[in-house]
């Protein structure tokens, strides 16, 4: 047996990707009033979507639900087999079944039809058989249908399984739009990693606060206000006036600039050096909001004021990164 060369391997690739690409363009002139009822029976459910689906079919259900349920739809996979056997009990007449099949024709989804009819579940399926006994049973029939599999025998489920998990999107996707679903609300379905985190984190959870905020009065000699810098270790400070406002702030980058101009430290006030347009950030901003301040003005640190432009706490980058925000 020959061994195939690296340009059969790509060649192989590329009508791979090729043909599944045109599977996924035949989807567009399906998107039609079929898919705005399919869209209307899953934002009207009391209950969730039930997905369902035998062999990779199922597979490209159980993700199509997980997608879903991330995005605001609530949904759950149920495996067909299973249902026959004790899980039909997991469907309610509140939920929307939504059963994927290429054929049409699985068994182990035909058998849940007359299930459904008698409950009244609205059913929702996809197939690449719009004659087939599924599509014809149900309440709204998605056409995924394939020109040809990718497999050369035509036989191993690879376009189709591509156009169905592409519709699924489709479907999770303008249900998103549709309920106004938001980044907040998608991180509250990922709090445990780092998008939630982004999303979630605000400036209070991670500024410094009380004693620990660099802080010296307006009039303070540049000397005095470096040993504040140092022994808050943000490498900045901020600068106050008496009424606790805000009128700047003076950071290592501002101290390497004093130095240049051989400023002398211990007759020099702050007030003369300190930068007086500086950005800062709120303590109910998101944290990665702070981060966007950061990187847009290439600085690693912020005052964090109130409403009444009092300093209440400062942000370091290496706070950020330590929360797994940058």
């Amino acid at each position: 047996m020959t061994e195939p060369s690296s340009s059969l391997f790509r060649k192989s690739a590329l009508r791979t990707i090729t043909m599944e690409r045109d599977a996924v363009n035949e989807l567009i002139d399906r998107i039609d009033h079929r898919f705005d009822q399919a869209c209307e029976l899953m934002l009207a459910c009391k209950g969730r979507v039930v997905v369902t689906g035998m062999g990779k079919s199922g597979h490209i259900g159980t993700k199509i639900a997980a997608t879903l349920a991330s995005t605001g739809t609530p949904a759950m996979f149920v495996h067909p087999g299973e249902a026959s056997h004790g899980d039909m009990g997991m469907i309610t007449p509140d939920d929307v079944v939504l059963a994927l099949s290429n054929s049409g024709n699985t068994a182990e989804v035909l058998t849940l039809l007359p299930l459904l009819k008698r409950m009244g579940t609205p059913l929702i399926s996809m197939t690449g058989n719009a004659q087939s006994t599924l599509s014809t049973s149900a309440d709204v029939d998605l056409n995924v249908k394939v020109s040809e599999e990718a497999c050369p025998l035509d036989l191993a489920p690879t376009s189709s399984t591509t156009a169905s998990l592409v519709m699924g999107d489709a479907l999770a996707i303008a249900l998103l739009e549709a309920k106004g679903f938001s980044a907040e609300d998608f991180a509250f379905s990922h709090p445990g990693g780092a998008l939630g985190r982004r999303l979630l984190l605000k400036v209070s959870d991670v500024m410094h606060t009380g004693q620990l905020i660099p802080k010296v009065n307006s009039g303070t000699k540049l000397s005095d206000a470096l040993l504040e810098v140092t022994s808050k270790g943000l490498g900045m400070t901020t600068i106050v006036g008496t009424d606790n406002i805000l009128l700047g702030i003076f950071t290592d980058g501002d101290l390497r600039r004093t130095l240049d101009q051989n400023i002398d430290i211990h007759n020099t006030t702050i007030n003369d050096v300190m930068t007086t347009d500086c950005k800062t950030a709120s303590a109910n901003m998101l944290a990665a909001e702070a981060l966007a301040i950061m990187d847009n003005g290439k600085i690693s640190v912020l005052a964090v004021i109130d409403e009444d432009k009092q300093p209440i706490g400062a942000v370091h980058l290496h706070d950020l990164l330590n929360a797994g925000v940058a």
